[in-house]
């Protein structure tokens, strides 16, 4: 791989840069923990630790650790490229999606939601033709309502389809 800058297989962000994102990030998420630890008490009550006691001191870990691997990345961090902007979209194209499916589950039910993600990516990143993306988006969800539901009675998010079916 070359690292001239009109490669354009060289273009994206740098490994250090990504580290120390996924620090700040980390940190954040430390830092929400500890706000949110405070609110409901880190000492100790009548009984003994109150609520927010384990939360709290696991957020200012993950706080110190998080500060500790930015500095480190950004002073001793590799300068290679982590990914070009092209295998950057190819990712995107699957996380993007999951995530609007993940977002549906709740409006739409596991089935119908799952039965649109299966049928989308066949047919947007697969190609494939639209009687095997109907039979087998359609029939995968089926085949986990028969599992799940009626062979082991596990009940899973449903929607609206499933309510006018009577599932």
């Amino acid at each position: 791989m070359s690292d001239s800058p009109n490669d354009s297989s060289s273009a994206g962000p740098r490994q250090h840069h990504v580290e120390m994102g996924v620090a700040a990030f980390m940190a954040l998420l430390g830092g929400i923990a500890v706000i949110g630890s405070l609110r409901v008490g880190t000492g100790w009550g009548a009984e003994g630790p109150k609520s927010g006691f384990f939360p709290f001191w696991i957020g200012l870990i993950v706080i110190g650790a998080s500060v500790l691997n930015l500095v480190r990345a950004y002073t001793h961090g590799s300068r290679k490229l982590f990914a070009s902007w092209v295998q950057i979209a190819q990712v995107l194209k699957v996380v993007l999606p999951l995530t609007v499916y993940v977002g549906a589950i709740p409006w739409l039910g596991i089935y119908l939601a799952s039965a649109l993600l299966i049928g989308g990516f066949m047919r947007w990143i697969g190609r494939y033709g639209w009687p095997l993306i109907l039979a087998i988006s359609i029939g995968l969800p089926v085949i986990t309502y028969i599992t799940f539901e009626m062979w082991f009675l596990v009940p899973l998010p449903k929607g609206p389809l499933e309510e006018l079916l009577g599932l």
